[in-house]
């Protein structure tokens, strides 16, 4: 359903209000995360940019029916060779960004420009999830809390946060979201992830206990609506925070690098296959709208097997 609010552009106007719209659309209606948002409309706006100096004056709406391939790949490769050039991913990023523009132009404005289909993104190497060994994984839960500067309250917080990343599989952002009215936790928990999509994801005991240890530590009145995770002055706790407290464990335990609290999550999924759980199950537990998305951990697992091999056979 259309939202009621977004304003199409005459075909005169300038081409920044058909951004202002798309943008619009991804916002209300596509219901995109804020950082999507962002970084979507500072592809639009690098590319509307780039044509208007490209073809020499601003560009009116109308104008972008006139788009080639050749201008695309212009736009590309300054993009690749600039100041600040992007990597082969950043850029395929930024060419998805512009072809779902040139998307909704079709789509809502009439303006197609179907030549652009024609221009390909570099090659990118598929890169596998980063997951803990489960040993690693254990220790970074067991070690949050240890510093002996850090107020009880705020390590309870810390371990209650990992456990659900690595407990759960919770995605940051999702962790982050939960409200004091989740607790006490039964045993599951009903999570809103990207696209708005639901699903249910079990609690084990030992994460509803470290959730509950932290709360009853915590230094704030409880209300239903209140972030359930907050910082030392009472706002809510951001991801930087996290990933700060993460990256300090790490380096005390000698962890790799790719030790993150997203890694937490890989390592959810790439533990539970490795006991046997189903693709489909583990698909539903991530919230991942696409099996191929799933798919990923089964090569991880892969891996770890041929290295396991690799190390102990005779012949390896």
């Amino acid at each position: 359903m259309a939202d009621p609010q977004l304003t199409l552009p005459q075909p005169g106007a300038p081409a920044e209000t058909a951004l202002h719209a798309w943008l619009h659309h991804l916002a209300h209606e596509r219901r995109l995360s804020p950082r999507t948002l962002e970084a979507y409309g500072h592809a639009g706006r690098r590319y509307l940019a780039f044509l208007a100096g490209h073809r020499g004056g601003a560009l009116t709406v109308g104008d972008l029916a006139d788009i080639t391939p050749s201008d695309l790949r212009a736009h590309l490769a300054e993009r690749r060779s600039g100041a600040h050039p992007l990597s082969a991913r950043s850029l395929s990023q930024a060419l998805s960004a512009i072809r779902a523009f040139h998307g909704f132009l079709e789509r809502r404005l009439g303006i197609e420009a179907p030549e652009l289909a024609l221009v390909r993104g570099p090659r990118i190497k598929p890169s596998l999830p980063r997951a803990l060994q489960i040993d690693q994984a254990l220790e970074l839960m067991e070690a949050t809390g240890d510093d002996a500067e850090t107020p009880p309250w705020e390590a309870a917080r810390d371990r209650a946060v990992l456990m659900l990343l690595y407990g759960c599989g919770l995605r940051i952002s999702e962790a982050l979201s939960l409200t004091d009215a989740e607790v006490p936790m039964g045993e599951t928990l009903r999570i809103t992830g990207k696209g708005t999509k639901t699903r249910i994801v079990p609690v084990l005991p030992q994460v509803a206990s470290a959730v509950a240890a932290y709360r009853t530590l915590r230094p704030w009145t409880e209300g239903p609506d209140r972030a359930l995770f907050l910082a030392r002055r009472g706002g809510k706790l951001s991801p930087r925070q996290v990933q700060a407290a993460v990256q300090t464990l790490r380096r005390r335990l000698g962890l790799p690098e790719t030790t993150t609290p997203h890694a937490l999550r890989h390592s959810f999924a790439t533990h539970l296959l490795g006991t046997g759980a189903d693709l489909r199950s583990l698909q539903d537990l991530l919230g991942h709208a696409s099996l191929s998305t799933t798919q990923k951990y089964t090569a991880v697992d892969a891996a770890r097997l041929m290295g396991v091999y690799s190390s102990a056979h005779p012949r390896g």
